[in-house]
């Protein structure tokens, strides 16, 4: 009996479930019939022209203006340090000693050589004047009076170089020797230091190619970094490449004079803003008008009660609104809500 109830009801439960959906399925049936709606709502701005603000605010990075890592150009044991990390050394300034007794001694040697050997040639120079001597007794004399100048311009260079000097005015960045260190000179030259000059600095950076060719050299730029906020530097751009990478931008390098006050260091980061971009007059849209990419931009203008899908070509953006170069009149309507509703060559009607 309880079993007859339990398919009673399951029937019962299934023929309501059967109803729902044939009401439902007439139901859209009808708004079918009825046909889809031919009127679609959408708001509308006018293209117009504007002032148009171009900014241009990228970071780089701060390098010396020279950055110079010194070599060893002799061998032998370092006798005396003359530099510290943090120093600052004027161009020609002894860094090192590298003991020198025996360069010393060659030299005193390769002078004394050379002293006798010019003598030695001004008298044979006499003599021939003189037909006491034969043209290859001269002949001998001037070159034994070359190679022994040559012996002591060598010797004279080797004891030179066992004073370690930078060659630029800078500051010590990296002291790799000690007192009592072995040094190599070529091929195998020890690195001793590293002195890099922040009279000025360069910033390396790389810029859009649109940007590329706005820039120019000589162009001022606006420097600031977080290390001194309240600070503003002036640049200059010194160079702007003239290949881009594979990413379509090119390098550019600015320069600054340092200050004493708030000194910029290598390594560091900053932020650049162009300020000879300017600001123009051009025809503009609201960025919400486009339908599509930037790549490529096509929006719709209403003619007559009619959405038309048109292809425009842009440019710069700032703010809410982008740069039409080519594809929009000044006045044209463009739909800059409800685009996502409609297509090509549709009826709307423009909600006030």
């Amino acid at each position: 009996m309880k079993k007859g109830k339990l398919i009673i009801s399951v029937v019962a439960v299934l023929v309501v479930i059967v109803a729902i959906l044939i009401m439902n399925k007439k139901k859209m049936a009808s708004y079918t019939a009825g046909g889809i709606k031919d009127v679609y709502y959408v708001s509308v701005e006018k293209a117009s022209r504007k002032s148009l603000s171009e900014s241009l605010s990228l970071v780089g990075t701060i390098y010396a203006n020279n950055d110079v890592n010194i070599m060893s150009e002799t061998s032998g044991k370092v006798t005396a340090v003359f530099a510290k990390v943090g120093d600052y050394k004027s161009a020609g300034s002894v860094l090192f000693q590298v003991d020198d007794e025996l360069k010393k001694a060659a030299l005193m040697s390769a002078e004394a050589n050379y002293e006798k050997a010019k003598k030695d040639y001004e008298r044979t120079q006499i003599l021939f004047q003189q037909k006491a001597a034969t043209d290859a007794q001269l002949d001998m004399a001037k070159l034994g009076s070359v190679n022994a100048e040559a012996q002591y311009i060598v010797a004279k260079r080797q004891m030179a170089d066992t004073k370690i000097k930078t060659p630029i005015s800078g500051f010590i960045a990296a002291r790799n020797i000690d007192l009592g260190s072995m040094v190599q000179g070529a091929p195998q030259a020890t690195l001793v230091a590293n002195v890099v000059d922040i009279s000025r600095v360069k910033i390396k950076l790389n810029i859009a190619e649109k940007d590329a060719f706005i820039l120019k050299t000589g162009d001022q730029v606006s420097v600031t970094s977080d290390v001194y906020p309240e600070a503003t530097f002036t640049g200059k751009i010194e160079s702007i490449g003239a290949k881009g990478d594979d990413a379509h931008t090119f390098p550019i390098e600015i320069s600054i004079a340092n200050e004493a006050k708030h000194q910029l260091r290598a390594g560091m980061f900053a932020r650049i803003s162009f300020t000879s971009i300017k600001s123009q007059e051009t025809v503009v849209i609201s960025r919400a008008a486009l339908v599509g990419s930037i790549k490529t931009p096509q929006v719709f203008v209403v003619e007559n009660g009619i959405a038309k899908l048109r292809t425009i070509t842009v440019g710069n953006e700032s703010g809410l609104y982008i740069q039409v170069l080519k594809g929009l009149s000044v006045g044209e309507e463009v739909v800059v809500s409800g685009q996502n509703n409609i297509v090509d060559n549709i009826k709307v009607e423009i909600l006030k």
